[in-house]
């Protein structure tokens, strides 16, 4: 019972003086707090460790850039939606240059693609007087071209080897670049007959409707893809 009733009385005691000590003592850590650095006060949880250590914080580890995705090993829709999904977002395309079905009343034949240089506009011809149509990226000034082609070559997510030419006007660039969402060829590539031009994809989208490019016809990922679909090696195309 003597035990029990010192403890009681050490505990009112304890009580009592944790009552008169603890209001000075948290507003003394206020202001404490309130006196620290700015970067001691953005802690949070580790104010604790900079009054302890005097400040030496240890510095926290840089986070790991984002690497990009592997570049898809098998042609299925699921994978090509995966990286695809990595693409930036934050832009918008204007209407005009969605992929939509049109009249058409021009030239070439079912299964042909003619490429309308002013107005930004590639067509794949359907017959019956329709067409595909399709927003592009072309030629900026001093390097258009015009004639005919054919279809000689089609590579998924390809890769990029500057030419020699692109390599002295931009010495900047990588010699090679496996293909992948990164890269500047995009998703796909149509290769035009012998010559160095192509309709690919982009990692630029933002860049459909303007006059960017060295020569090639670009197109956004998801535009390529369909087109890449629709059109058989040897089909003709014509640029305007």
């Amino acid at each position: 019972m003597w035990f029990m009733l010192s403890w009681s009385g050490i505990s009112g005691f304890t009580t009592m003086r944790t009552s008169h000590i603890l209001p000075p003592l948290l507003c003394g850590l206020g202001l404490l707090f309130h006196s620290l650095p700015s970067h001691a006060q953005d802690l949070g949880g580790g104010l604790i460790e900079f009054l302890v250590t005097g400040g030496e914080m240890r510095a926290r580890p840089a986070p790991e850039p984002r690497a990009l995705p592997e570049r898809p090993k098998v042609n299925t829709p699921y994978t090509q939606q995966a990286a695809l999904a990595t693409a930036r977002r934050d832009w918008s395309v204007p209407e005009q240059f969605h992929r939509q079905e049109v009249d058409y009343a021009g030239s070439g034949g079912i299964g042909s693609i003619v490429v309308d240089t002013p107005n930004h506009y590639l067509y794949l011809v359907t017959g019956s007087g329709r067409a595909m149509r399709y927003g592009i990226g072309v030629a900026r000034p001093g390097f258009e071209w015009g004639g005919h082609k054919t279809v000689s070559r089609k590579s998924e997510w390809p890769d990029w080897t500057p030419p020699p030419e692109m390599l002295q006007r931009r010495p900047d660039l990588p010699g090679h670049m496996e293909g992948g969402p990164g890269n500047p060829l995009g998703a796909r590539a149509l290769y035009l007959g012998s010559s160095m031009y192509r309709i690919h994809g982009t990692n630029e989208p933002w860049t459909i409707g303007q006059n960017v490019s060295s020569g090639c016809i670009r197109m956004m990922n998801e535009d390529v893809i369909d087109l890449y679909q629709r059109v058989r090696i040897g089909a003709d195309v014509t640029v305007l």
